[in-house]
């Protein structure tokens, strides 16, 4: 005789085994009763060390939020708008929901935005109580932004921290991260009798476990990859390193190179293989396919005895240094190529800013990845970049020297917090499930550290002050006026970048002095330039005849398809002499120390 299904309603929700059921949630309770009693345990034990420390960083987001505040209770006429317009959106919400219940099919009140996941289970539309669920919750957010926006007497930089901080409130707050409001979880609660909480409890002591106390959200199975094994594979040898980095030189890949070298200068944020993750998507193995000899310079990842560390010592220690060492490795007093990711474009463009003050030309063209040297539009991150929160990491790194590069991550984390927060809570938490093996996870679940002294002047000198894009910069007594650059530079910008906001990398060309290709990839932050053209991905915008902004840039901007590398080559190509027999690591001036991708990037940053 035949098992008969389990009983399903029409929408797709099983009856589950009650005894099963209350089982494993009275296990999943248990589990989470040890959690709380170990956190209880942690905090008694700590309360000496949190006692006004832990309200600190709350402090930003009350004084914000009473701002706003304030500002209606000086115009409650504005408030009493406001709470009008609410009003009405609910009324419409439940004249529609009654609608549909008389059988009609009325149009949504709210709808996600596009590219938002968490709705995507088609019972969020289908079931007419999900529904609700999801229109109110949208249409609260909607009306807390317009809100926000609507406030008087309050500047910009307030209303985008009040936003922010909204952002951050709504998306821990929306339907899709609790099981009974979330009708995926909701079926696969009844389905696996509660297994899938019972798991998600486990998991979620797993990770509080890994994080001794915090919570660190597990993004993908970190076993499943190793530096050198099945990541950063490219070959190549470090030939010279100091206490601030290491230099690599990659193995050639043709007969014939270049002339001139290519140094690369990636964000000491984050390491450097993002540009090395595996051959398919390795920025690095392609630059050396086209007959290109690369330099990379790798970060060390700091401790306590470089916290005096500043940035004219990454200038000096970091990008000079690595020069001097490619004209010795090379044999040549020749001039390179440079090209700088993120803060290592700030790094580099300042660099150049100092070389140009002492006439020094060793640099022949440089290259800027989703760089920042203008932060007057540095989006979501300049919510952390006032005088009271740079106060507050500053006496956070005094007490180690560094800042922890899990404060970065974090930082960074909540400016997608749906897609690299929220999901792997349901997934985790709710679901029950384990991350699925994700390199690009991987590299960004292995952060760096930052001396305290680097980090301090990077977020004054361009975030709070703004001092590189007026002249005002000084590094080792010198004032950088970028200006003075006058090399040709390369400056890609990505469309969708989150962190370095396309209308603030579009600067570059305002503000240096030289000829500017301004070149937008599709795509965010990392993907729009780790975008090998086997993949044929997304796409470049470019435009020759340029434009004074971004929105008439982009309005008679020519759209390519696929990666822009290709683009860059031809570009770089005419800028990189002619060809010459190829540079072995292993034959240069300088000796070998140890194989790619070397040690300091095995370094653990939290």
């Amino acid at each position: 005789m035949s098992k008969s299904p389990a009983p399903q309603d029409p929408a797709g929700f099983h009856l589950p085994d009650p005894i099963q059921l209350m089982d494993n949630l009275s296990k999943a309770l248990q589990v989470g009763a040890a959690i709380a009693q170990n956190m209880a345990e942690q905090k008694q034990e700590n309360a000496g060390d949190v006692d006004g420390e832990a309200f600190k960083p709350i402090e930003p987001v009350l004084k914000t939020f009473t701002e706003i505040a304030q500002s209606y209770a000086q115009h409650p006429e504005r408030w009493a708008e406001a709470s009008f317009q609410l009003w009405q959106g609910y009324t419409q919400l439940w004249q529609n929901s009654w609608a549909r219940m008389m059988g009609e099919h009325p149009d949504p009140v709210a709808t996600p935005e596009r590219g938002d996941k968490r709705f995507k289970d088609p019972d969020w539309s289908r079931n007419q109580a999900f529904d609700f669920f999801k229109q109110a919750y949208l249409l609260t957010a909607k009306w807390a932004h317009e809100t926000i926006a609507n406030t008087a007497d309050t500047d910009e930089a307030t209303r985008h921290k009040a936003n922010f901080y909204f952002d951050q409130i709504a998306n821990a707050m929306s339907p899709s991260n609790f099981a009974v409001t979330n009708p995926e979880v909701l079926k696969q609660t009844l389905a696996s009798n509660g297994q899938n909480l019972l798991d998600g409890m486990n998991n979620l002591a797993r990770d509080l476990e890994a994080g001794h106390g915090s919570l660190r959200i597990k993004q993908t199975d970190m076993s499943a990859f190793a530096l050198g094994e099945n990541m950063a594979l490219s070959p190549g040898q470090v030939v010279f390193q100091n206490e601030l980095m290491q230099l690599i030189q990659y193995a050639p890949a043709t007969e014939k190179v270049h002339k001139t070298p290519l140094l690369i200068v990636p964000p000491w944020i984050n390491k450097f293989y993002i540009l090395d993750l595996n051959p398919k998507k390795s920025f690095i193995r392609w630059c050396v396919e086209q007959g290109l000899t690369v330099f990379v310079i790798s970060w060390v990842n700091p401790d306590a005895k470089l916290a005096e560390k500043g940035f004219a010592d990454y200038m000096h220690g970091g990008i000079l240094a690595a020069i001097d060492k490619i004209q010795e490795q090379t044999g040549e007093k020749q001039r390179v190529n440079a090209i700088g990711y993120c803060i290592g474009g700030t790094l580099l463009a300042s660099t150049l800013g100092y070389m140009a003050a002492r006439n020094d030309e060793r640099i022949k063209s440089a290259t800027f990845f989703t760089t920042q040297v203008d932060f007057t539009h540095a989006g979501d991150l300049k919510v952390f970049a006032d005088e009271e929160q740079i106060s507050l990491t500053e006496e956070r790194m005094a007490k180690d020297g560094f800042l922890d590069g899990k404060e970065m991550s974090n930082a960074f984390n909540l400016l997608r917090s749906n897609d690299l927060i929220w999901s792997y809570v349901v997934n985790n938490y709710l679901k029950g499930k384990d991350p699925m093996p994700f390199d690009l996870l991987y590299w960004n679940a292995d952060p760096t550290r930052m001396p305290a002294a680097t980090h301090s002047f990077y977020l004054r000198e361009c975030y709070l002050y703004n001092h590189l894009s007026q002249g005002k910069m000084t590094l080792d007594q010198v004032r950088i006026d970028l200006s003075k650059v006058k090399i040709p530079v390369y400056n890609l910008a990505a469309r969708e970048d989150h962190i370095a906001p396309l209308q603030s990398v579009f600067k570059i060309g305002e503000i240096l002095g030289g000829d500017t290709q301004l070149v937008v990839a599709g795509s965010g932050h990392i993907a729009g330039v780790v975008n090998p053209p086997e993949g044929g991905k997304y796409q470049y915008w470019t435009n020759d005849k340029g434009a004074d902004t971004v929105e008439k840039w982009l309005a008679k901007a020519e759209e390519h398809p696929g990666s822009w590398w290709p683009h860059w080559m031809d570009w770089l190509a005419d800028r990189s002499g002619k060809k010459v027999p190829a540079r072995d690591p292993e034959l240069g001036k300088l000796q070998p120390i140890e194989p790619a991708p070397g040690s300091y990037v095995k370094v653990k940053g939290n």
